[in-house]
């Protein structure tokens, strides 16, 4: 099971996540947020994916981000249509769309983005785009019509391993875990020793 770490800043701290050889490492590009990114971010190595997080960015922002931060993949997180997210795909990055989950969720709307995205995403839905710190509804994903891959976030914490061991057991094209808060020890700098044995337990299963 790949894991995502999201909400990274401070580079000493993205250093030492390096170690632990996540899958996927997040930026957020979206001034409001408190983990919000306003310098360089540095090279990551070939096996970890540099993700950048935006909410309804206009396309010249984004592809000036892509160039700069060197970004493996884009997540969508706000109301972007499958037209914007088909003209991210020519940049040449991975995209990936959110959405936001309560206690319910019509999956309908997926299907017309199914060509224009390589993930899905499923966040909880709350005052922001993400990092509300609370999960959803996990077990509407028993309704998930979709074979493209997906990302599961919102407020996963050290203390969710049981809960993930049962949904990575069903026959969901899970690809990913989504952390950010959970692990946090301020916004923006997670606690790597809470991170290592979490990221032991998502290899062994």
């Amino acid at each position: 099971m790949k894991l995502k770490v999201c909400g990274m800043r401070e580079p000493e701290n993205i250093h030492a996540l390096v170690e632990l050889n996540p899958d996927y490492m997040g930026f957020i590009f979206w001034a409001p947020s408190r983990r919000y990114v306003d310098q360089p971010t540095p090279k990551l190595p070939a096996s970890i994916k540099k993700v950048g997080v935006f909410v309804d960015a206009s396309l010249d922002y984004l592809q000036t981000t892509i160039q700069e931060h060197s970004l493996d993949a884009v997540q969508l997180h706000g109301t972007e249509s499958p037209a914007y997210c088909a003209l991210i795909k020519e940049y040449g990055v991975e995209v990936i769309k959110a959405f936001s989950v309560r206690d319910q969720f019509d999956f309908s709307q997926l299907k017309a983005y199914e060509a224009s995205c390589d993930f899905f995403l499923f966040d909880t839905k709350g005052s922001l785009p993400g990092g509300n710190g609370t999960h959803f509804d996990w077990t509407l994903l028993k309704d998930y019509p979709s074979q493209k891959p997906f990302f599961l976030s919102g407020g996963i914490g050290p203390e969710d391993s049981e809960l993930l061991q049962r949904i990575i057991n069903t026959p969901l094209p899970l690809h990913a875990i989504d952390v950010n808060s959970k692990f946090e020890r301020a916004p923006g700098n997670k606690n790597i020793v809470l991170l290592t044995p979490f990221k032991k337990q998502l290899d062994e299963l």
